[in-house]
């Protein structure tokens, strides 16, 4: 089947409606966004004369969605001018329009009625081989499609985004009988390559697979509070981090959630299911009259938790009274602490004799159990389980990955003794002796599925490192990196250092890769699958050194990672960096010397040091100064003050791209570096970019000078600042770290236009970076960032 989505409709402009919108805008697609026709005129409409039948009115509510896409946070859109590229209309006057989309997504009101209305019209104007899904939460896709045209019941599924839709990474498609297999397998890898989501296939079941387990957990989470006495702020200490949860743990999601759509989705498995079901999917007496109290978390101001002044407090669920907040002390807590390895943590957590592993087991049996039982009622496998709860509700683990953590037959067992029956396949599972869902070969992962194992099929763009380094492709590593061959003629240095801050031992693997690609590869790709792709150099390590006074030290330090910078950039052979998520500092400046960025989606690049005192060290001021000059099209003319101008903001003001295209904005990557969707194929696409480059014949960038601003520019680049400090919007030291960067960025005492070495400006940087790391005050700013993880203004 040749299919291709190049224009797409939303029908339906609510909070999710215009994100998908905003989705879909960010990856290029011009998008459609249809809603409802006003039955009245608003006040500001009336006091404008406007009637009915004017279009600004009949437009009003998907325009008025435009503009909130504009203020809402976490950002919809990845920039701003991704608006353009979303028209908005009502669902009278352009359902004709309809014909001209290749994608029509409903997202109007959960009500069936409602949407086979919608679809009766859709279904006159949509043109023949179009996709059509609705994007509800738990409604029958099968019977929407009841009483349509054989051709929209082929192309009709549904496709639930998780929200906010630009940052939850699962999508789950449920198809129905009449799907046709070859559009469900095209919206599968749409899925994938377009929208970068990870697609899980789910069954036409109440609530489908995340919100199915995910409302069941919470549930049960609430249920054991209330039966073991705990309170809100000590369920939330232990269920977050610690088991692998988001920050939110079970109260806080729920407030960010929105206690109104909670119980809509709860009580939506509630009305299709009986029994022991049944009760645990009946909303406790307290949650419902928060909800007629109007208490709904973050959307409302109050819910689990209500902000005072700078304290937050907790509900009591027998009083619905706040008070202090509380968090669970047991010595399991303090034991853990002295553990390595999540499994065993959570393994010495879940079978603690304390309150923490009481509570821990409660929650987890009745949950694992649950899963169990769905298993080919809501997805064909446990993959496809758990994958839903990882990527729609940040577990770290799913449901059956945390089982085998815990351990099959020991938990098992524990259940046994509790009278809780077993699901029928996890009992013959442990009775041929196989004793965990998953395991690991050299070839790949498989799970246990019907009575054996089985290969998990990877999509081919996906690069697994761990994978790979225990089929023997690793090349060398220390401490703080690991070279690995992934293929084809490309190695990956990946950086694996606390927190992948970089210090000799990664310089040392930088200077070590880029001479052994030269030697035996086509080229190197410069990433890793951490939390994040690099937060900058070793701070603590920097100020240790500084407060020692041994600058001699420190100036060695910050040649070599100036010289390991330059080495990225003279390589003989392609070297393709591959930012993702936090990207500052040192990370940056890794990324700014290299032949190509293949950055994310989701890349938050910035060059952060004034944050703590100091300027880029390694490179950082010359390299994004010369990025702009790059960016400039040839033969125009240009301002070099407006470049240095804009440069000295970017570092000055600590500028953090806000996503990938952000980032080319603020030219740290160039209109030629590339943009994942999917964070999922980013080694991938930067290994198709080592070889493209090295299919191109590649050859190192020719050292030339480069053009600065001088001594006149640098009193330019300051008029700003002291502006700045007489206004009392910056301290005196703030000032001083401005004087420093612009001195650098000017190009130091030499006039106007004058053309200097790299190595000049290198060694103006040094020299910036080791004065102010001497300064007291960046000392102290240092030792704020590093307790406290955030920044000192003094």
């Amino acid at each position: 089947m040749s299919k291709s989505i190049k224009k797409a409709a939303v029908l339906g402009s609510g909070v999710m409606g215009s994100g998908i919108a905003a989705h879909l805008a960010n990856i290029g697609i011009p998008t459609l966004l249809l809603d409802i026709v006003p039955k009245e005129l608003s006040d500001e409409e009336k006091a404008k004369g406007l009637t009915l039948e004017d279009k600004v009115v009949r437009n009003r509510f998907s325009d008025l969605a435009l503009k909130k896409l504009l203020k809402q946070k976490p950002a919809p859109l990845t920039t701003k001018e991704n608006l353009a590229l979303i028209q908005a209309g009502n669902l009278e006057d352009d359902l004709t329009k309809l014909s001209e989309v290749d994608w029509i997504i409903e997202v109007v009101v959960e009500k069936l009625e409602i949407k086979k209305n919608v679809f009766e019209k859709v279904d006159q104007h949509r043109k023949q081989g179009s996709i059509v899904s609705s994007n509800t939460s738990g409604i029958s896709v099968e019977a929407m499609v009841e009483g349509r045209s054989e051709d929209f019941k082929k192309h009709f599924l549904g496709t639930h985004f998780f929200n906010p839709p630009r940052y939850l990474k699962l999508l789950e498609i449920i198809p129905t009988k009449h799907t046709d297999p070859e559009v469900l397998q095209f919206m599968k890898v749409f899925g994938e390559d377009v929208l970068g989501k990870g697609v899980v296939v789910a069954k036409d079941t109440p609530n489908f697979i995340g919100n199915r387990i995910g409302t069941y957990g919470l549930l049960v989470t609430v249920q054991e509070m209330l039966k073991g006495g705990y309170s809100v702020g000590e369920v939330d200490s232990v269920t977050g981090p610690l088991i692998g949860r988001p920050k939110s743990a079970t109260f806080r999601t729920l407030d960010v959630v929105g206690l109104d759509t909670f119980i809509h989705v709860a009580n939506n498995v509630y009305e299709q299911v009986d029994g022991k079901e049944k009760e645990v999917f009946n909303v406790p007496e307290f949650m419902k009259k928060m909800f007629e109290n109007g208490w709904l978390g973050s959307k409302s101001g109050q819910g689990f938790y209500l902000k005072k002044g700078k304290e937050i407090l907790e509900l009591d669920p027998r009083t619905l009274e706040y008070g202090e907040r509380k968090k669970l002390k047991a010595p399991s807590l303090e034991m853990v602490k002295q553990i390595k390895g999540s499994a065993n943590k959570m393994k010495a957590l879940v079978y603690a004799e304390d309150k923490v592993g009481s509570l821990l087991w409660n929650i987890f049996a009745p949950v694992l159990i649950y899963s169990a039982e769905l298993v080919n009622v809501i997805a064909d496998d446990i993959v496809s389980i758990d994958n839903a709860m990882k990527w729609g509700f940040g577990w770290k683990q799913g449901p059956f990955e945390v089982w085998d953590a815990i351990g099959v037959e020991k938990s098992v067992a524990k259940m046994k003794q509790e009278g809780i029956e077993i699901p029928a396949w996890v009992k013959e599972m442990l009775n041929k002796g196989v004793t965990s869902f998953y395991k690991e070969e050299n070839d790949g992962t498989y799970f246990y599925h019907a009575g054996e194992y089985k290969k998990i099929e990877q999509n081919p763009k996906v690069i697994n490192l761990k994978q790979l380094k225990n089929q023997g492709k690793l090349i060398k590593k220390n401490t703080g990196a690991s070279l690995i061959d992934i293929g084809d003629g490309v190695a990956l240095l990946e950086f694996h250092s606390p927190n992948n801050a970089i210090g000799l031992d990664i310089i040392q693997m930088i200077n070590f890769s880029v001479d052994e690609v030269a030697k035996n590869y086509k080229g190197l790709v410069i990433g890793n699958q951490g939390k994040n792709f690099c937060v900058g150099a070793n701070l603590a390590l920097m100020l240790m050194e500084a407060q020692d006074d041994n600058f001699f030290e420190l100036d060695m330090v910050i040649r070599q990672f100036q010289n390991a910078m330059m080495k990225i950039k003279y390589s003989p052979k392609p070297v393709v960096t591959a930012p993702f998520a936090m990207t500052l500092g040192g990370g940056a400046e890794v990324c700014l010397p290299s032949a190509h960025i293949q950055a994310t989606m989701e890349t938050y690049m910035g060059l952060v040091e004034c944050g703590v005192g100091l300027l880029p060290g390694g490179g950082g001021n010359k390299e994004l100064y010369i990025k702009h000059l790059k960016n400039i099209p040839n033969g125009v003319d240009f301002d070099l003050q407006k470049v240095a101008n804009k440069v000295f903001e970017t570092i000055a003001m600590a500028k953090v791209s806000t996503s990938g295209e952000e980032a080319r904005l603020n030219n740290f990557l160039s209109n030629a570096d590339g943009i994942s969707v999917n964070p999922d194929h980013q080694l991938y696409d930067a290994k198709q970019a080592v070889l493209a480059l090295d299919a191109k014949g590649y050859k190192p960038p020719v050292r030339q000078k480069v053009p600065v601003v001088g001594e006149t520019g640098y009193a330019t680049l300051l008029l700003g600042a002291e502006g700045m400090y007489l206004s009392g919007y910056i301290s005196e030291h703030d000032l001083k770290i401005a004087k420093k960067i612009a001195y650098v960025i000017a190009g130091g005492k030499v006039p106007y236009g004058s053309k200097v070495d790299e190595q000049y400006l290198l060694d103006l940087e040094r020299e910036a970076f080791l004065s102010l790391i001497a300064e007291p005050k960046t000392q102290q700013r240092m030792q704020h960032m590093l307790v406290k993880g955030k920044p000192l203004r003094n």
